[in-house]
């Protein structure tokens, strides 16, 4: 090795298909779906393992994701990628639109417009991103999500917009 170079790190992960969740989409309600996931009935989509999540809590209308921020997320300035907070940000808005949906209703984001209000490190600790309703109607559904660390310093926050639609039957 030379100066420059350090011994290098490595992770590893695994995830499930993500077509087992998806089939089960509108089959029963946002939240019960969400509750099931918790509750390791059926699985979490991939981007919860790839991020490093440790759970979540669901409720209509609110839902509490957690992530240890790590190296892992860093960017070259030595603290956590924007991209990681708006994922979380963006699973912890859009969870909430989904936790207010009756079965055979989807979403899709529209927009989510996000802003870092403090650099995250691996010293913010366990990382607490809250999601809560704004508006929901008949087509589309507004939610906030706000990051906190692990003292309850706010890190970040975003609003979404996501489109409502009803899911084809399934066969």
């Amino acid at each position: 090795m030379t100066e420059t170079q350090q011994a290098s790190r490595s992770r590893t992960f695994t995830w499930t298909d993500p077509a087992e969740t998806a089939a089960r989409v509108g089959s029963s309600t946002g939240l019960e779906m969400l509750q099931a996931m918790r509750d390791g009935l059926i699985p979490a989509p991939p981007i919860l393992q790839l991020v490093g999540a440790t759970g979540f809590e669901a409720e209509e209308g609110k839902v509490t994701v957690y992530m240890p921020a790590a190296e892992f997320h860093y960017n070259p300035l030595g603290s956590v990628h924007g991209g990681v907070i708006a994922t979380l940000l963006d699973t912890a808005a859009g969870c909430t639109v989904h936790s207010t949906l009756p079965a055979g209703v989807g979403y899709t984001s529209l927009d989510l417009m996000t802003r870092f209000i403090k650099p995250v490190t691996v010293n913010s600790g366990v990382l607490r991103c809250e999601g809560a309703i704004i508006s929901r109607g008949r087509r589309t559904a507004v939610a906030e999500s706000h990051l906190y660390d692990e003292r309850g310093k706010l890190l970040a926050h975003a609003t979404s917009t996501c489109l409502l639609f009803e899911l084809p039957p399934q066969a």
